[in-house]
């Protein structure tokens, strides 16, 4: 009751802080369903929506519903000269703490947040959504002078690439980009500024993350010349940090769309070579099992059995050396290694084996943020199905994985549908596979 009391206190606070009465607030949040376009027969009038907002922050609050919470969010979103303001400092950011005081979910919070985030991105409001007004103020200034970056400017920078990567699979990927771009540009601008010492390397370190993501979601729009130009600007900006796995997850990301590119299997099993190099003499063992992890699967699609199998031993090894306060930080876990060795088993070993790992890695990627992950597993489970014989079941498995693969715009997923829509050649007179078809169509001309 403490904790709902707080949430309770914080929405009063906001809502005064904004100078709204009880009655203002009503009718504001009444303005703006009427703008998201909610039938006004299903809109309550001015006294009840106000007595509504007097529960929220009673002494005995009331959480407010789901679709109450989006309209508030959309009132906090803004500052009340209009301008979207989510980042650390926002009023929207005090909105979330409140609502998690009231007892509201991570899960529900962050699909509000990506709502918000995708209004952001209709009119353009880019980066500049993700910061507060004093850090915006602030990266401005920094840009003209470089004396006046500080610490707090750095960690605003830092977490925008943050925001932006967690939401890869809930916003589409050229949405991402485009609120993505300027922090790239901030972060090669004051990289190459004379900035003291002590903060050129944690600049370098958003750096690097910054150009990382861009390739990423370069290759991911297909735009295959400025991945590479942003792979080889996040390399460089690596190997001048002290540590090592830096480079190495950079080498990883870079393998992974190299691996789909016009480059292939070669080029790719080239940097996860030396992203294995460079994890083995840094200070992360996480990064050191996802590097095994990514030479065993180039190793199978190789049909080096051996080699493969070896390097998925030394993955496992590793995760078991892993903990909690690894300095990578990285969301990799015992789920997404699990995937890898369904790979191995897919290409250099038995296809049941295949398909239960890849059944087991897709059940436990649950998170919005894995959507794009899932589907590349549930596809490669169906390609396992295909092997053993089981297409039907198989075209079961893709159609789920059609539909997540055109939300976000992923090239991977769909580059994954592609080939197991070409081992459903065999098939192609069925009923069934006509049925696949046809939705792939559907999907493709929405």
């Amino acid at each position: 009751m403490g904790d709902r009391a707080t949430g309770a206190a914080m929405l009063k606070t906001l809502r005064k802080r904004r100078g709204l009465s009880l009655a203002d607030t009503a009718r504001a949040l009444l303005a703006i369903a009427g703008e998201l376009g909610q039938p006004r027969t299903s809109l309550p009038t001015v006294a009840g929506l106000q007595r509504s907002v007097a529960r929220w922050e009673s002494a005995f609050p009331k959480r407010p519903d789901g679709r109450h919470q989006l309209l508030l969010a959309h009132l906090y979103g803004r500052t009340p000269a209009g301008s979207i303001a989510l980042g650390a400092g926002s009023d929207f950011a005090a909105l979330i703490e409140a609502l998690v005081h009231l007892g509201e979910s991570e899960t529900e919070l962050a699909r509000l947040r990506t709502v918000l985030v995708r209004a952001a991105t209709d009119p353009g409001g880019g980066m500049l959504a993700l910061m507060s007004p004093s850090v915006r103020t602030g990266l401005t200034a920094a840009l003209a002078d470089p004396a006046r970056v500080d610490e707090d400017l750095v960690a605003a920078l830092a977490q925008v690439v943050t925001d932006v990567d967690a939401q890869v699979g809930t916003v589409s990927f050229v949405r991402l980009q485009l609120m993505l771009a300027p922090a790239v540009e901030a972060c090669r601008q004051l990289t190459a500024s004379p900035l003291p010492a002590s903060l050129l390397d944690r600049m370098r370190d958003v750096s690097v993350a910054a150009h990382t993501l861009a390739g990423r979601l370069a290759f991911e729009t297909r735009d295959d010349v400025a991945s590479r130009e942003l792979y080889t600007a996040a390399t460089r900006e690596a190997g001048l940090l002290p540590d090592r796995w830096r480079r190495a997850t950079v080498h990883m990301s870079h393998a992974l769309v190299t691996l789909y590119s016009a480059q292939g299997l070669a080029a790719a099993a080239r940097l996860t070579e030396a992203a294995v190099r460079d994890a083995g003499t840094g200070d992360s063992v996480v990064v050191r099992a996802r590097a095994h992890a990514l030479q065993a699967e180039t190793a199978a699609r190789a049909g080096e059995a051996h080699q493969a199998r070896s390097a998925l031993g030394l993955a496992w090894y590793d995760m078991g050396r892993a903990c909690a306060d690894d300095p990578s930080n990285s969301s990799f876990t015992n789920n997404h290694l699990r995937g890898f060795e369904g790979v191995c088993e897919l290409y250099v070993g038995d296809p049941q084996s295949a398909h239960d790992r890849f059944a087991a890695s897709a059940k436990a990627l649950v998170e919005p943020r894995q959507q794009v992950q899932r589907a590349i597993v549930t596809t490669d489970q169906a390609l396992a199905r295909i092997r053993l014989d089981e297409a039907r079941s198989a075209t079961d498995l893709l159609h789920a994985c059609v539909s997540a693969a055109v939300a976000t715009g992923g090239r991977v997923p769909a580059m994954r549908l592609a080939q197991a829509r070409q081992a459903l050649r065999p098939w192609r007179r069925e009923q069934w596979v006509a049925d696949f078809d046809d939705h792939l169509m559907d999907v493709l001309r929405a």
